[in-house]
């Protein structure tokens, strides 16, 4: 029996298979969806395994597609095939435990045992001890990864030279765009890979998170895959950072956005200031000066996150694209069946800080369903009001049949 050259299990290959099912995700360039690939799932994890042990795995070409974005402009991201991520999730899997010893603690963006939330505790927090904060963003970071300084990254955490092959090969891939031209890659990495945030980490673990520790060490800082904050003590320091990164962004052959990078004034007391930013946003909130109040009822200035205007902006489009008003057909419980999981999802991210900020929004919410009462109950047709009414009455009786419902009518159900 022939040995394979490279020395990887199927055992692996099924476990990334199985991530991958509950990942879900789209079809690729092949239009091979999940369920498809399963009717003959033996034969093409065997596939799978055979070149990859083999040394003949070439991945297929990425399929680009196109999402808009708040701005106007779009965000490319990549699609590997179903039988593609599988393949990269077997690598992921087999380096990303070398990864995670050195990565750096305040790195939080796409890895095991971190989250955003806690990248945005940590980020208010140090706002709150230091009165200047550097907003960074990196010109097209994914689509502009330099290939040769990468595979110089990977090589410093692993000899196994199957992983070094195929990384470069993924890196290599021809990317299938929109109109159907087959566009050769030179530098990046797909946004939408399963193995690019982990390439992502790596990289900028070198290009900014080591670097910030050799050069800058008493300035602490929070990063989230490409967007990062770091924290100073005065304008000074915030602007002479701005500088050395913006030469550090050219060494790495990336750089730094000229608009969206900002130093921005943690204002957090109430004293007047002239100063043009005093806000940022970062991972979906934003950080401003916002009145609170002590124990001893005491109003103050607190510099503290609130779900941003962009994310209420992105929800309500979300919302609309229901059309719930023409859902007629449904019953109250199916609309809450159906939008349920998403409603929970905004609420469990966007809750953490500052949660009336999601009173407007859920409010909105309650509108369209007040609207599709109209149009379902002929005794509601024409009275708006009479409608509202109605929604909050059973709002109050069954507060758990939408999960917002909880938020909006928690001080009645205290009375309660």
């Amino acid at each position: 029996m022939k040995t394979k050259p490279f020395n990887i299990s199927k055992q692996s290959v099924w476990e990334a298979y199985k991530k991958i099912k509950s990942n879900r995700g789209s079809a690729g360039v092949d239009g091979v969806t999940m369920e498809k690939f399963e009717l003959n799932l033996k034969d093409n994890l065997y596939k799978i395994w055979n070149r990859l042990s083999s040394g003949s795995y070439f991945p297929p070409p990425v399929l680009r597609v196109e999402i808009p974005k708040s701005d106007g402009k779009i965000r490319p991201l990549g699609v590997p095939t179903v039988a593609d991520r599988i393949a990269q999730m077997v690598v992921k899997q087999q380096l990303e435990p070398n990864l995670e010893r050195v990565f750096h603690n305040d790195s939080y963006g796409y890895r095991p045992r971190k989250s955003a939330i806690e990248a945005l505790k940590q980020t208010r927090t140090r706002c709150w001890r230091n009165d200047w904060v550097l907003d960074l963003d990196i010109k097209g970071f994914f689509d502009n990864i330099n290939h040769e300084l990468m595979m110089k990254a990977v090589a410093k955490h692993t000899q196994d030279k199957w992983i070094l092959l195929y990384i470069k090969r993924w890196l290599k891939a021809d990317v299938h765009m929109p109109d159907k031209m087959i566009v050769k890659s030179d530098k990046g990495t797909p946004q939408g890979g399963v193995i690019s945030p982990l390439l992502a980490n790596l990289f900028l673990h070198y290009a900014f998170d080591k670097w910030m520790e050799r050069n800058f060490p008493t300035i602490p800082f929070e990063r989230y895959a490409d967007d990062s904050v770091c924290h100073c003590k005065s304008e000074a320091q915030a602007t002479m950072l701005k500088n050395a990164l913006e030469k550090r962004m050219q060494e790495v052959k990336l750089e730094l956005h000229p608009e969206k990078t900002k130093i921005v004034y943690c204002k957090d007391a109430n004293r007047p200031n002239t100063y043009p930013n005093i806000q940022f946003d970062f991972l979906g909130y934003t950080f401003r000066p916002r009145k609170s109040k002590n124990r001893y009822g005491k109003h103050f200035i607190n510099f503290s996150p609130a779900i941003s205007n962009k994310a209420k902006i992105r929800i309500r489009e979300v919302i609309r694209g229901w059309k719930i008003q023409l859902r007629s057909d449904k019953s109250l419980k199916d609309l809450a069946y159906m939008f349920y999981r998403q409603i929970q999802g905004w609420i469990n991210y966007y809750s953490h800080f500052y949660k009336s900020e999601l009173h407007p929004l859920f409010q909105h919410l309650d509108e369209r369903l007040s609207w599709w009462a109209t149009r379902k109950f002929k005794k509601l047709r024409g009275h708006k009001a009479r409608a509202r009414d109605w929604l909050r009455a059973i709002a109050q009786r069954e507060p758990k049949l939408f999960p917002h419902w909880k938020l909006l009518y928690a001080s009645y159900l205290v009375k309660q």
